[in-house]
């Protein structure tokens, strides 16, 4: 009995140490230099096969939309809010509604007026939530120091 009961935990710890913590969302950045004042930041989300993010929903209980807030600073100014590709819509049973997300990648753009010339950066705090046709992982949070080189 002691055997097997030994067993059994020395599974149990062999299974705990296999399981891997799921991060189906990869970010990247790019920035393009528009002007002398201005850049604009891309920022992308390639999802593993399956998984989706979400878009901007309004409605009560739907998932954590994905959303942008840049760390202010008297260094630049947003130009207008993060443009967004085009979601698909469509009914998801796991949450019992339907819900705009963006699968496979989706790239985000933002526009960025430079008060100072010497800018060496710009903070972005990105949170978003992951599913996929079984489950949702809770929402996660991704800041990023996005160097200019001037």
């Amino acid at each position: 009995m002691k055997k097997i009961l030994l067993m059994i935990c020395l599974l149990g710890i062999t299974s705990i140490g296999n399981a891997q913590i799921l991060k189906p969302v990869k970010w990247s950045y790019a920035v393009k230099k528009l002007n002398v004042s201005e850049v604009m930041i891309y920022m992308k989300a390639v999802m593993e096969s399956g998984w989706h993010i979400y878009g901007d929903s309004k409605k009560a209980g739907a998932p954590s939309k994905t959303s942008f807030t840049f760390k202010p600073s008297a260094d630049y100014k947003l130009v207008g809010p993060v443009i967004t590709p085009k979601p698909t819509v469509k009914y998801e049973a796991v949450i019992g509604m339907s819900v705009a997300f963006f699968e496979r990648e989706a790239t985000f753009l933002q526009k960025i007026s430079l008060k100072n010339p010497n800018t060496k950066s710009i903070s972005v705090l990105i949170e978003y939530m992951t599913c996929n046709n079984e489950k949702c992982l809770p929402p996660e949070e991704l800041n990023l120091t996005i160097p200019l080189d001037n």
